[in-house]
């Protein structure tokens, strides 16, 4: 069978590997169908990634079909379309015991950690496997972990029904924040370099919009907030600077969420920080968010499929990544066709 397989740094192939058996009897044999793109696969490739060893199978947003169960499986049937979440955890350790599994000092993604969803056929535990509506789509589907994301930074900036949250970043993780954020009645201002993704941020239901190369970003969203500032900001971007952007434009009681991983420094006014009494705070991958997500997919008024701008077969993996790192204006999620 076919899989996208990251060789070492810079080096993606699509290999013939040995299709999988299950061998415990609470594992699912899986006939994949589709596989998103992340930034964190972008990373792997070009060796930017500090959890990943080579050589991997790529591929943590992945759909498939079921197509065996252990003996022990009794929630899923063959036939059903599912997503898979692609995160372990220990149990343990004290994240897991304080019910933030997400990040447990053992914490594994397929697709990183061990081999993921970029193939043809996969075996995973049942616990990971969540049966979704048969009439989305398969690409569809393989958004659901990217929103879980969003969905996570959501709950960690306790955004509220009218808060104005302030999303840096249009980029695919950010539009889901978006969108989740207005899900839970919130207003948005988002910005970004590149217009085309704002026009359809506006179109998603972006209530301002801002392009730095041509606005402040500080006196619109005074403006936007009548002088209060931001009651949440999601930095989806990540760099030094937009993290102290973060902090700057914020309201008092506010809260910070940062998505991005960096190792550089910021330098952050600490007086910022008390004055206003900002809890700022991280967000990775996700935790009890997966069920969440599922329902809202579920649901008939939650339609996201237009955030997917390209679809490539998996004989044409290397294209669809070389998409990826030339980063066209209209270019927002990329779907590999399994």
């Amino acid at each position: 069978m076919k899989a996208i397989r990251v060789m070492e740094p810079y080096d993606l192939q699509v290999v013939e590997v040995e299709e999988p058996s299950i061998t415990e009897s609470n594992e699912v044999k899986i006939r994949m169908k589709a596989m998103g793109i992340c930034g964190s696969d972008m990373h792997i490739l070009h060796g930017q990634n500090p959890f990943a060893t080579y050589p991997r199978i790529i591929g943590h947003e992945v759909a498939g079909e079921v197509i065996e169960l252990g003996d022990s499986v009794t929630g899923l049937n063959v036939g059903d379309k599912v997503v898979i979440e692609p995160m372990t955890s220990c149990g343990e350790c004290y994240a897991c015991k304080q019910g933030r599994r997400n990040v447990c000092e053992h914490v594994e993604v397929y697709g990183v950690h061990q081999d993921g969803g970029g193939r043809e056929v996969a075996v995973f535990p049942e616990d990971l496997v969540h049966r979704v509506n048969s009439n989305l789509n398969w690409s569809e589907v393989a958004l659901i972990e990217p929103f879980s994301i969003g969905a996570q930074a959501i709950y960690r900036g306790q955004v509220q029904k009218n808060d104005m949250v302030y999303i840096i970043g249009a980029g695919p993780i950010g539009l889901c924040c978006l969108k989740m954020v207005k899900h839970a009645g919130a207003k948005v201002a988002i910005s970004d370099f590149n217009q085309e993704r704002l026009d359809f941020a506006k179109k998603w239901g972006a209530d301002v919009t801002i392009n730095p190369q041509q606005q402040q970003v500080e006196d619109e969203l005074l403006i936007w907030t009548n002088g209060m500032g931001a009651n949440v900001v999601i930095d989806a971007v990540g760099t030094p600077k937009t993290v102290e952007q973060a902090v700057e434009v914020t309201s008092v009681a506010a809260r910070v969420v940062l998505l991005g991983f960096n190792v550089e420094s910021s330098r952050i006014a600490q007086v910022n920080i008390t004055k206003k009494e900002l809890t700022i705070c991280g967000s990775r991958l996700q935790t009890e968010r997966f069920p969440v997500v599922v329902d809202l997919f579920n649901s008939d008024d939650f339609d996201v499929e237009d955030l997917i701008s390209h679809e490539f077969p998996i004989d044409d993996a290397k294209k669809a990544f070389k998409l990826m790192e030339a980063m066209p204006p209209a270019l927002r999620k990329v779907i590999i066709k399994m």
